[in-house]
Order: structure tokens, then C-alpha cells, then sequence
């Protein structure tokens, strides 16, 4: 029998969702014998796959980028599970809602750059910003929601381990944690 396929995304955040999940610890053994890890950014796999059984995707929608992984994850997942505050309801990385795209991206692009070297000239290769930065399931239809800043390790856990157990996981505010 084939172990249940997880993949992990990491769209406009900070990535503090995947050091929670990392933060598992000892548990990421066990959970490794339970599951194929198929993609994630801890993987380094470049393309999103087929027939992934349970997507945790970290990150607020910001970009032409994360709208079309966003898309492909849903096209691809029995379950996705918006993973922290930024996919669920844009937290942190929404605070740039009230710029205007053109304004970041002189600011980012332009008046940084003659300041910086590390920072690009060209920005027309970037992905494309959206107008607002927004949760994911204004993008696609999420089937979970593990709300915190991040999530703890214990909360994703349970949720990963019961959906792979069968079960519908049950989240209660005891997990929730801010800052």
C-alpha cells in the first residue's frame, strides 16, 4: 500500500509556518514513515505533482506566481489546508494593501535598487503583484484553516495526523497562538 502523499507551499508569508512544522521535532520521524513528502520548500521539488493527498499552504496570495501554484494545488490536492494567519486571512503580508502596486514596486524596484546592488533593476521578470494581497481561500477553495502566527507544532500535528488517519480533524482555540 502507498503512503498518503503531503505536500507543503509557501506562498506570501514569512515562512514562520514551516519552521512551526519543522518544529515538530522527533514527531517529523514518525511522520515520515507515514507519508511521502512530494512537495515542499524543505524538499526543493520545482513542480508542484498529481494526486497529492493533503496540501498545508502557508502565505497570503500576493503575486501572478502564487496565484497559479495556488491554482495547480487545488487542481492537485484531495485536501488543502490554509496553514497560518497570512493564508487565512492575510495577516502581515495584507498590511501592504494600502499602497498601490505602482508604489511598492518603485519603492522595492526602483529607489532601492540605486541604493543596493542585491536588489534587481529589471523588475519586469518578477511575478506580477497583485492589486491586494489576499487569504487563500479567495483564490480556491481550502477545506481547513489552521489559523495562529504560526500554528503550533502540536496543532499541525493534529490536524495532519488525523486527516491521514481518516478523520476530520476538529480544531479547537486551545491551539491558537499569536506573535
Amino acid at each position: 500500500m502507498s503512503k498518503p502523499r503531503v505536500a507543503t507551499a509557501w506562498l506570501g508569508g514569512c515562512s514562520g509556518c514551516h519552521m512551526s512544522f519543522l518544529d515538530m521535532d522527533e514527531r517529523l520521524i514518525d511522520l515520515a514513515d507515514k507519508i511521502e513528502l512530494v512537495y515542499s520548500p524543505i524538499a526543493d521539488v520545482k513542480e508542484f505533482p498529481t494526486n497529492v493527498d493533503v496540501a498545508l499552504v502557508e502565505g497570503a496570495v500576493t503575486n501572478s506566481e502564487n496565484e497559479e501554484l495556488a491554482h495547480q494545488i487545488r487542481r492537485n490536492a484531495r485536501f488543502v489546508i490554509s496553514f497560518g494567519d497570512c493564508a487565512t486571512t492575510g495577516n502581515v503580508t495584507a498590511l501592504r494593501n494600502k499602497f498601490s502596486v505602482e508604489a511598492i514596486e518603485h519603492r522595492s524596484y526602483i529607489e532601492l535598487s540605486d541604493k543596493n546592488p542585491m536588489v534587481p533593476n529589471e523588475y519586469e521578470t518578477i511575478a506580477k503583484l497583485m492589486k491586494k494581497a489576499v487569504p487563500l481561500h479567495e483564490v480556491i477553495t481550502v477545506d481547513f484553516f489552521l489559523h495562529g502566527c504560526p500554528p503550533s507544532a502540536d496543532e499541525i500535528w493534529f490536524a495532519v495526523t488525523e486527516l491521514l488517519a481518516g478523520r476530520t480533524p476538529v480544531l479547537s482555540t486551545a491551539y491558537l497562538r499569536f506573535g
